[in-house]
């Protein structure tokens, strides 16, 4: 297994020299007390704790994975202990409100401790990841008797909490869901149903889960409009505020996944279980869009983190392994053979890796600091600026980094050759635990659907041009500038016909609504080629900077600027298959009749 380090020079990187943080946070009202000192500190021993707590248990949980019982769910040997030591570093409460016991300090700090845990150990980041959400959730819509009796708790640490969405006969289609909520004289709720697939459902590590939960009221209408939103903790609140007595909610069984083996995702039995409204009635899915945005941004980090394993497993070895001469002559000609990362082809991997994890880094952050404006920023045109970019960019982060993060993690095993697929190395262990990415909090189809439907075409363009005319001014500010007109350049046709594009498939759309559906993932992946090529142009610019003035990292920079030209020159064009795909049209989907599937067999 390789051994995790945490890529604080590449954070920094990219949050203060290519974003400027230090500014960002001086001039938000929750950003006062995050100076450059508490920063580099905060980063610095959660880097610390990553290495030396949670990554060593990255492979325990994977052998030794979650057993279940009537009595309940154990985690991994070292996880239950790597918790109580994260509690008690307060690391939780970092980015919450100091009135709910927080330390007040910006969301997107919390962001980037969130990716050293995710790279270090994806299966025990999910625990205290999840509760994230539920955190959010009850901050945004939960009454003050709520906050009181849940936020706290949750802030701490000491409660952990969950999203309980899906139902064995539906998934992404909410509107089918059976769940019921029955009124009860004394305000409460009597919830009753069963939801599959929910991560940290039961575990060992918190002595209460607090689960969020979707279900219908007795009056609800049909479909999404009659959808309501509770909370459902395992054990209800004492009178003092601890535990009181027990719930009727329990974990029926475990899945017995491809991979995440040390995260138990729990099948949760709600048999008339005492649950309290979040929000009004019949409008649970527009309170949970706060806990599933969260989440979404938490899925897009994990492709991100799986890219970032795959990177640092492949570096190593390819530096290590000895495997032929080069093609041009014996670059270590004292040696045996040449170490493999001589040859081309493991050369294309490499940066294909490094591109989609820096790269990919970079539209995470950016979309952080989104997120803190929109939350945090005193100016209500300023925050609705962030908030309708932020909604632009959630599903392309969401989708295109899952997706170049599992391509990552296959690239990263490849590099090993045959060893790549033996489960001592650990790469085979990232490939398989990538996977689900792709998948939860809505596949990159339904990603798809939400960015070029909702997101573009039903906001007429407005809010794909709040992006494009982010880097149109960078074009134009840097248009006449040598060093950077191979990335400018290219940088501004695609800008244009990125909108030219979308026209098209909207003219298109008003013809047959199939062509949205047929174009999507063409659009998003081609979106996010498009957002990268921009943040990699940027790239370049700081690290052209930087080398011009004579910096002692001269290596760093030089390798930025290698790999912005990498992307450019072998990622970028990518895009001109996803063009074709998506002017095609829907004619070649949809014109073989469902029943001309089956072939007989």
């Amino acid at each position: 297994m390789p051994e995790f380090k945490a890529p604080l020079r590449d954070i920094r990187f990219v949050r203060d020299e290519l974003l400027d943080y230090p500014a960002h946070y001086r001039s938000l009202p929750a950003g006062g007390e995050a100076t450059p000192d508490v920063v580099d500190a905060i980063l610095e021993e959660g880097a610390r704790f990553c290495e030396e707590v949670i990554a060593p248990l990255n492979r325990v949980g994977d052998l030794e994975g979650c057993s279940w019982s009537e009595s309940g769910v154990k985690t991994p040997s070292g996880f239950k202990e790597a918790y109580r030591r994260y509690v008690e570093g307060g690391w939780p409460s970092l980015a919450h409100a100091v009135e709910h016991g927080g330390q007040g300090l910006p969301e997107s700090l919390g962001v980037a401790v969130t990716e050293m845990v995710g790279e270090a150990n994806w299966a025990w980041g999910m625990y205290p990841g999840l509760a994230q959400g539920a955190m959010n959730t009850l901050s945004a819509h939960g009454t003050e008797e709520q906050k009181a009796a849940y936020l706290t708790r949750l802030v701490s640490g000491e409660w952990t909490g969950t999203m309980c969405l899906t139902e064995p006969h539906c998934g992404t289609d909410l509107g089918l869901l059976r769940t019921r909520a029955e009124p009860q004289a004394d305000g409460s709720y009597r919830v009753s149903g069963t939801k599959i697939f929910i991560s940290a459902g039961e575990h060992d590590l918190a002595e209460n889960i607090v689960h969020i939960v979707l279900a219908r009221l007795p009056d609800a209408p049909p479909g999404t409009k009659g959808i309501s939103l509770f909370i459902v903790p395992k054990f209800l609140p004492g009178a003092d505020g601890g535990l009181g007595e027990r719930n009727r909610v329990s974990c029926g069984s475990i899945e017995h996944k491809m991979g995440i083996h040390g995260n138990a995702t729990c099948v949760m039995n709600f048999d008339g279980a005492t649950g309290f409204l979040i929000g009004p009635p019949h409008k649970g899915l527009n309170c949970m869009f706060t806990f599933m945005n969260t989440a979404r941004l938490g899925t897009a980090l994990q492709g991100l983190a799986h890219a970032e394993v795959a990177f640092q497993g492949a570096i190593r070895y390819a530096r290590e392994r000895l495997q032929m001469r080069a093609l041009s002559g014996p670059k270590a000609p004292e040696l045996p053979a040449d170490p493999i990362i001589v040859h081309p082809d493991v050369r294309r991997m490499l940066l294909t890796i490094k591109a989609f994890a820096e790269g990919n880094r970079a539209l995470l952050y950016f979309s952080a600091k989104q997120v803190d404006i929109a939350r945090y920023s005193q100016d209500a045109a300023e925050r609705a600026a962030a908030d309708l970019l932020l909604g632009f960019l959630t599903p392309i982060a969401k989708a295109f980094m899952t997706e170049t993060g599992f391509e990552a993690a296959s690239l990263g095993l490849q590099v090993y050759g045959g060893h790549g697929y033996i489960r001592e190395w650990g790469m085979e262990q990232n490939l398989r635990d990538s996977r689900i990415a792709m998948l939860y909090e809505g596949t990159t189809g339904v990603q798809a659907l939400d960015l070029l439907g909702r997101k573009v075409l039903m906001t007429q363009g407005e809010s794909l041009k709040a992006f494009t005319r982010i880097v149109h001014r960078f074009c134009t500010a840097h248009a006449e500038e040598e060093g950077l007109k191979a990335f400018v350049e290219p940088l501004a046709r695609l800008n244009r016909e990125w909108g030219e594009i979308t026209l098209k498939i909207g003219v298109q759309a008003m013809q047959d609504r199939e062509e949205v559906g047929a174009a999507a993932v063409d659009y998003l992946m081609y979106s996010g080629y498009a957002c990268l090529a921009y943040f990699w142009a940027d790239m370049a610019r700081v690290a052209q900077e930087r080398l011009a003035v004579g910096s002692g990292e001269a290596a760093f920079y030089r390798a930025k600027l290698q790999t912005a030209r990498f992307y450019f020159a072998r990622i970028l064009p990518r895009t001109r298959g996803h063009v074709e795909a998506m002017l095609a049209g829907a004619g070649p989907l949809m014109e073989l009749a469902a029943e001309d599937f089956d072939l007989g067999y």
